[in-house]
């Protein structure tokens, strides 16, 4: 008997719109103050430059707000308190998958990250063995083996885009040391191109996402879904019929069971798959780059950090308060609720933002500055609670979270043993969301030898 998923939901852009208004239509409490009419210029703002347009509605409204993008109402919950509330003390009284983070579900299925309740918490149990403290040292050897490899042939003067190069790194090292798929460079280049290409539907302007029909974004992203599926079912079919086993996740899944010694169906250790090869890739391409991108316009961290780990931690935990991939945490309210003397009414969509709260000027001293100093240990105990929250938080807090920090500190010490990253003169880099953070257009680094 297999563990029971839940029931599919729409991709129907209208039928979902309708559903949204309908719901926000139901609402018994008012929204939270704020800014409630239709605006272009909001709804473009949001898909631009959400951060500072966020920072501003929380200097006007306070920690809980209400802005109307696009089509509805999204009431925003904003600061330490807020991330406490929504990711750990009043957690259960929202929905990921109903939330925005359902419109994941046409790549990622139902994984980790678009279920909720008694199936997310029996699916998370099955897969915590795999990502425990021990197995995660073991994968070090191989982790170090891509990581030689990748770095190991760049030579002083060398011109590289560094966010494409850890992206087909971390590929490498997801898939095989999550999958046991011991496939070539260039079938592992052509998935991490696939991936981004699925992905960029999520940067497309919303009303591009809602088309349908040939060489839309819609049809671009499920050609990328077909070829990914293809490849990730005819591995699990082959484990399957070989009884081939390893050490990799993969392995795990398709022989895992729960307490009640249920275990997951093909289309579910599909899912969990795909979602494991987005966080396990994506996340650490954006962080090792952005990393990158501050120790170049510091180079007296990159030489701190290069002599000792306390000090590559420092600007590791720096790197992801300043951007931290899964930037926004969409969930839908499931129940009414008072937050900070405000109401919100069941059925309405609240985000919390880690890269906004990460940067209040209330909570952190000059928030855009690269200072690794305030994780020193002393100066940690003074950041509130609920105010750093890069992995999130609470029962939901990323299970990948030790793998993708381990792979972050192995391809940055390699890096720094022999190298020192420079940026362009002039260069300014530009964020975008689809849907974690990462670079528009990368970025691009001359690679100079260490201690010139």
């Amino acid at each position: 008997m297999s563990l029971a998923g839940p029931e599919p939901v729409s991709t129907n852009p209208l039928l979902r719109l309708a559903a949204d208004l309908r719901a926000e239509r139901a609402a018994t409490v008012a929204f939270p103050p704020g800014e409630t009419r239709f605006s272009a210029t909001r709804t473009r703002r949001m898909l631009t430059d959400p951060l500072h347009l966020l920072l501003e509605a929380r200097e006007r409204h306070g920690p809980v707000f209400t802005l109307r993008i696009f089509h509805g109402n999204i009431v925003f919950m904003i600061g330490p308190e807020a991330n406490h509330h929504v990711l750990v003390s009043h957690a259960r009284d929202f929905s990921w998958r109903e939330g925005h983070m359902g419109d994941l579900i046409p790549l990622l299925g139902d994984g980790l990250l678009t279920i909720d309740g008694e199936f997310h918490r029996r699916s998370r149990k099955v897969m915590l063995p795999a990502f425990h403290h021990e197995r995660i040292a073991a994968l070090g050897e191989l982790m170090g083996e891509e990581i030689e490899g990748a770095v190991g042939s760049w030579r002083p003067g060398q011109r590289l885009d560094l966010y494409d190069w850890t992206r087909k790194l971390a590929m490498r090292i997801a898939m095989r040391a999550l999958f046991g798929m011991e496939e070539g460079r260039e079938r592992t280049a052509e998935t991490a191109r696939l991936f981004e290409v699925a992905l960029g539907f999520w940067g497309q302007p919303y009303i591009r996402q809602i088309l349908r029909g040939p060489r839309t974004p819609w049809s671009e992203m499920k050609a990328a879904r077909r070829e990914l599926n293809a490849l990730i079912y005819s591995e699990i079919d082959r484990r399957r019929v070989s009884g081939q086993r390893g050490e990799d996740i993969l392995s795990l899944l398709i022989d895992a069971s729960d307490e009640d010694g249920r275990g997951l169906t093909k289309e579910h250790v599909r899912d969990e798959v795909m979602t494991l090869l987005f966080a396990g890739h994506d996340t650490t391409t954006s962080t090792v780059t952005f990393l990158f991108h501050e120790l170049a316009r510091s180079p007296a961290w990159a030489d701190r950090a290069a002599a000792g780990d306390d000090d590559l931690e420092l600007c590791l935990d720096e790197t992801l308060r300043r951007y931290p991939p899964a930037w926004i945490g969409p969930r839908k309210a499931m129940v009414d609720y008072e937050f900070t003397g405000h109401t919100v009414p069941a059925g309405a969509f609240v985000n919390y933002s880690s890269w906004v709260s990460h940067h209040l000027p209330d909570v952190w001293d000059e928030p855009f500055s690269f200072r690794p100093e305030r994780f020193a240990a002393e100066a940690r105990k003074q950041i509130p609670k609920g105010a750093y929250v890069p992995f999130g938080a609470g029962s939901r807090i990323c299970v990948g979270m030790r793998f993708g920090q381990q792979e972050i500190r192995m391809i940055a010490r390699r890096i720094l043993r022999d190298f020192r990253l420079e940026l362009p003169e002039g260069h300014r880099m530009r964020v975008r969301q689809t849907p974690t953070i990462g670079p528009i257009g990368g970025l691009p680094v001359t690679v100079r030898a260490a201690g010139r």
